[in-house]
């Protein structure tokens, strides 16, 4: 028997099942996949030879985090290693002007000041006040918010800052990034620059906290760059499997947890598979999923959990996600040759065209110029293509997860408002289309193109609820002392030794393990 059951092995269950292990617990990872991973997924989806990350690529967060410090090096004695480009990010508007981010504050500085007098200043006093505060402001973004130490660590602040101080950080950090970068920053080019990333965090530039949030991904990604696991982020994933197995934890996929088994007392004692097997364990059951897998499917018979599965009916899921990935003859030819050194770059024409397409995605329309985040994987790990070849990886970060029509009035949207292979590759020209204004002969660069709508993502990965990667909307009323529901408190549930982990708990989405690294430093 083991002790613990982990029901579903995205990034939150590795780290959990790889630190319960360490501690001498025996863990079992159940997957209903073929393959373990969750939004971590590598495929030669185009042609044979090209390797792509289907889904997520970019593991600045799981660098910075506090799981990869305790997991990092026995990572890495099992094979894992990252490719680290010097160019993080940046950003190309359609007429050709651009700008980019090192991982350099020097340099950074000196472009913005170069760009516009004054911008490179500001920008230097942002990220020092954001160093100084790093401390507090981690320990709110990753740490147990229901717990004595968070509760010691706030009236800390509040003596040490005052109560007047410590009530301005708050308002400061409730900002929305319109709001921080258009008072502060005269240019324009800048503003485009750090617009789209708030995209990456489930919000929009309009957003409650997205000021903040734009902040930590510029200081992030200054601090750690956009680094990738060399030969395919399934590497990160035969690290994690064999560290798991070494420490005497088990791992099956093709086990589809079906129900949580609970005893008389409340309490979890195992799991059900969808075959009708039970499996028994000792100290408790973790789940990995959102709040309507959890509450809606595998404990929809228990009565204990009606109020929240009440509750899941209002949790709002977010944005989709759509992926376009390109097989090529050769690397891109941009008009800028620097432009090809950058890891993750975004096509757009700044602020307000961020804004425009986030607007018209919320309102399930298809945007006329959508957001396009550009990943150039093989500028930095040439082992993804044969020789002199490249792929592209390319998401959407603001799509609409129900069609109810086209922002252009180009493309018709299925009276059902349900995602088609029609629609999907119509919208892939439209994004094809943006690429040739800015690539030569793009078009006879492509060898295969391979599109993923929200749909075809949901299909993937039941946790991905209408192409949504975030776990749920990442808006304030649905995060921090709120996610997933008002009464989550930490990782619990109404259901004693049942936790709940993954992006729709705190500390939210992305690649950090952070709700699982929580909850396994926190079990005996």
């Amino acid at each position: 028997m083991a002790d613990y059951v982990i029901a579903g092995s995205g990034i939150n269950a590795l780290v959990a099942a790889s630190l319960l292990a360490r501690k001498g617990r025996k863990v079992l990872v159940l997957e209903r996949n073929a393959g373990i991973g969750g939004c971590i997924r590598s495929e030669e989806a185009t042609v044979p030879g090209f390797t792509h990350d289907v889904m997520a690529t970019t593991f600045v967060l799981f660098l910075l985090s506090p799981a990869y410090a305790a997991l990092g090096p026995e990572l890495e004695k099992r094979g894992l290693q990252f490719a680290h480009p010097e160019i993080p990010t940046g950003v190309l508007r359609p007429d050709g002007s651009h700008l980019l981010l090192r991982r350099d504050r020097a340099a950074n500085t000196a472009a913005f000041d170069a760009l516009a007098p004054g911008d490179g200043a500001q920008y230097a006093a942002d990220m020092a006040k954001l160093g100084a505060n790093a401390p507090f402001l981690f320990a709110l973004l990753g740490g147990r918010l229901w717990s004595w130490s968070m509760a010691k660590l706030v009236a800390g602040e509040a003596w040490r800052r005052g109560p007047r101080g410590l009530s301005a950080f708050f308002g400061e950090a409730l900002g929305s990034a319109r709001h921080w970068l258009e008072p502060h920053y005269t240019s324009d080019l800048f503003h485009a620059l750090l617009a789209p990333w708030v995209l990456h965090t489930g919000l929009g530039p309009e957003s409650t906290y997205s000021g903040q949030m734009a902040k930590v991904i510029a200081f992030a990604l200054e601090a750690a760059g956009a680094p990738i696991v060399k030969g395919g982020a399934r590497n990160i994933l035969t690290a994690f499997e064999q560290l798991i197995r070494d420490h005497g934890g088990e791992i099956r996929t093709g086990a589809d947890v079906s129900g949580v088994i609970v005893d008389e007392s409340g309490r979890a004692t195992g799991v059900e598979l969808a075959s009708g097997e039970k499996i028994m364990a000792a100290q408790g059951v973790i789940c990995s999923m959102t709040p309507d897998q959890l509450y809606g499917r595998l404990l929809s018979s228990w009565p204990g959990a009606d109020a929240q599965r009440v509750e899941t009916r209002g949790f709002v899921h977010g944005k989709a996600n759509m992926q376009i990935h390109y097989a090529l003859k050769a690397a891109p030819m941009w008009r800028d040759p620097e432009l090809g050194k950058v890891a993750l770059l975004h096509l757009t024409p700044g602020l307000d065209g961020v804004s425009k397409a986030v607007n018209e995605a919320e309102r399930g329309m298809l945007p006329v110029e959508p957001t396009i985040c550009l990943g150039q994987p093989t500028a930095f790990d040439p082992s993804r293509a044969p020789d002199g070849k490249a792929i592209l990886w390319l998401q959407l970060p603001e799509t609409p997860r129900r069609l109810k029509g086209d922002a252009a009035g180009q493309i018709a949207a299925p009276a059902d408002g349900q995602w088609t292979e029609a629609v999907r590759e119509a919208y892939a020209d439209r994004v094809e289309a943006l690429l040739c204004r800015h690539i030569p002969d793009f078009k006879s660069l492509v060898l295969a193109r391979r599109c993923h709508s929200p749909a075809d993502l949901a299909a993937m990965n039941v946790n991905l609820m209408g192409g949504d990667p975030y776990g749920g909307a990442c808006t304030i009323d649905q995060f921090f002392l709120w996610r997933p529901l008002r009464g989550s408190v930490n990782h619990e549930t109404p259901v004693k030794r049942l936790y709940h982990i993954g992006a729709s708990t705190h500390p939210g989405p992305g690649l950090g393990g952070g709700s699982g690294f929580l909850l396994a430093t926190s079990l005996t």
